[in-house]
This record gives structure tokens, C-alpha cells and sequence, in this order.
């Protein structure tokens, strides 16, 4: 079983954590699954970029994205090159390290 450590977020997991993942589940899912509770503002749909992640270790082990997602991160706060909806990351077999964002360019927090 591939494991996603998340770095530490001040906010969401100060300490950081490491769990386990089953492949072809997504970023996301693992994250509120392991109570970490990245905003996901359109309810996993790739309508919004509020699960913006960047995916610092085993980017290249993930689904490819596809357009529609490319089209959201453009919109994205703190856009870099490994980043990624989380929504929308395939988890394949590779262990991941996963850093959320400080901001999203949500101005409220829906709560989920």
C-alpha cells in the first residue's frame, strides 16, 4: 500500500501525517479520510481549485491530468509545476509527499 505523507499545515495538520493510501484513490479522499480537512468547495467536481495540493515527492507516479483540471490550476493560488487537483490525483503505487498550500483563493472556508 502506497503512503501520501502530508507536511505539516498550520492550520489542517500542524504536525504533518503519514498515511495509508489505496491505489486509485485520490489525494483528497485520503486526506478527509485521515481528518485532514482540505476545502474541496465543489464537492470533488474539478469546478474550483480549493484542493490545489503540490505534490512534492512521486508526481510523475499519478494519473495524467486532464485538460479540464489544467484549465482550473491556471486559476489556482501558488500554481507550480508538481501541482495538482486533489480531487482529481489518482493515488497509482508510489509513496507520495504531498505540501497544502498556506491559501486558496477561497476568501471564506465552506466548512466540510
Amino acid at each position: 500500500m502506497p503512503q501520501i505523507v502530508f507536511l505539516p499545515h498550520a492550520e489542517l495538520c500542524p504536525d504533518g501525517a503519514a498515511v495509508e493510501a489505496k491505489a486509485g484513490e485520490t489525494v483528497l479522499d485520503v486526506a478527509l479520510r485521515s481528518g485532514i480537512s482540505i476545502e474541496h468547495a465543489c464537492e470533488k467536481s474539478c469546478a474550483c481549485t480549493t484542493c490545489h495540493v503540490i505534490v512534492r515527492e512521486g508526481f510523475r507516479s499519478l494519473n495524467e491530468s486532464e485538460e479540464l483540471e489544467d484549465d482550473m490550476l491556471d486559476k489556482a493560488w501558488g500554481l507550480e509545476p508538481e501541482s495538482r487537483l486533489g480531487c482529481q490525483a489518482r493515488i497509482a503505487d508510489e509513496d507520495l509527499v504531498v505540501e497544502i498550500p498556506k491559501y486558496t483563493v477561497n476568501m471564506v472556508s465552506e466548512g466540510h
